[in-house]
């Protein structure tokens, strides 16, 4: 598997990651088959395991550091911090406080001593950037992390971490990890040339659009399937009946034509379109059974032509994200309506 370097970092890592979103209750219970599945892809030749604290409220962080039981010196472990871990309002975000506590969860659960990347799970609008570098630091100069990243990061939000470290002396975001895919495009019109800018990596998340590239989602089925992870965890933004689904609807045959046009299925056009971008160091896949994870691992030796993508891009225009429900961070001016009028009385 082809090895690729995260950003400035020195670090080299496989063209594919293994996201362990899915291990534990909320994606696969069977806990020996995660574990089979996080060997069967460092046999495969992959590296690189990106959790969080938040998958499965901790489970997925004890399963990895079940499997990886005398083989974690071959593995760059990822994982990340910020969404809320219990009903205490202390317990998530990026105070220092959380983040120096949530670390040393992640440590235990990990059965490690050091966190290879250690990632912002999503912009605190509430913390001080300048609060949570220097929390992130400290961690890195007592060896318990070795870098730290962004996730799902607005490129404003990533310059101005950029110029906090710089003029603060913290350590500096050394990757990003944004989600993006066929129909998720927005990120290249501005976080991944701010990631070049900044010498960052980019492992990106999410690049079968959460099971719409794949092929499961069909109009002539007529609703979702019950296995499928929209009917599991009942994520309303995912209807048949939104303008983006429809159009993804169509979308599909057409992207099914170019992909049998390259010797190829839709996974490995979806999964090859990601890797094909220059800036893009890794790309995220998240099975949640032993033969989702092999239908994508092949996907690693798939080199696309600039006749494919060419295809894809007179489908999907370079920088459109087809469905609003698929931006995955808003300012809070654009949640909430308080936030952007100012109180009459």
């Amino acid at each position: 598997m082809e090895m690729r370097s995260l950003g400035g970092s020195g670090v080299r890592v496989s063209s594919l990651c293994l996201g362990t979103m899915m291990f534990g209750s909320m994606g696969n219970a069977d806990r020996d088959e995660c574990v089979r599945m996080v060997h069967r892809s460092l046999d495969a030749g992959v590296n690189f395991i990106d959790t969080a604290d938040a998958y499965s409220r901790g489970e997925s962080e004890v399963i990895i550091g079940e499997a990886l039981k005398g083989r974690r010196d071959d593995v760059v472990l990822a994982t990340k911090a910020f969404n809320p871990m219990s009903r205490d309002p202390n317990h998530r975000g990026s105070s220092r406080r959380w983040i120096v506590q949530a670390c040393e969860d992640s440590l235990r659960r990990l059965e490690t001593d050091c966190i290879d990347l250690y990632q912002l799970h999503r912009p605190d609008e509430n913390t001080d950037i300048d609060e949570t570098l220097g929390a992130l630091s400290d961690l890195v100069r007592q060896g318990k992390v070795r870098m730290v990243g962004s996730s799902t990061f607005p490129a404003e939000a990533i310059a101005e971490a950029q110029w906090c470290s710089e003029r603060r002396g913290h350590v500096r975001l050394r990757c990003e990890q944004p989600p993006y895919s066929i129909f998720v495009r927005g990120i290249e019109r501005d976080v991944l040339p701010t990631c070049r800018r900044y010498g960052m990596g980019a492992i990106v998340w999410s690049p079968l659009n959460g099971g719409w590239l794949t092929g499961k989602y069909r109009r002539e089925a007529g609703g979702v399937p019950d296995e499928s992870r929209f009917a599991r965890l009942q994520r309303g933004a995912w209807r048949f009946d939104s303008p983006g689904a429809e159009r993804k609807l169509d979308l599909i045959p057409q992207l099914e034509r170019v992909a049998a046009d390259a010797g190829t299925d839709l996974i490995g056009l979806s999964l090859g379109f990601t890797l094909s971008h220059p800036d893009v160091t890794s790309t995220i896949i998240g099975p949640r059974t032993m033969e989702q994870l092999e239908s994508q691992l092949p996907a690693a030796e798939l080199q696309l032509g600039d006749a494919v993508l060419d295809c894809v891009d007179e489908l999907v225009p370079p920088g459109e994200t087809i469905s609003r429900t698929d931006v995955a961070y808003e300012p809070r001016a654009l949640r909430h309506v308080a936030k952007r009028r100012i109180a009459r009385t």
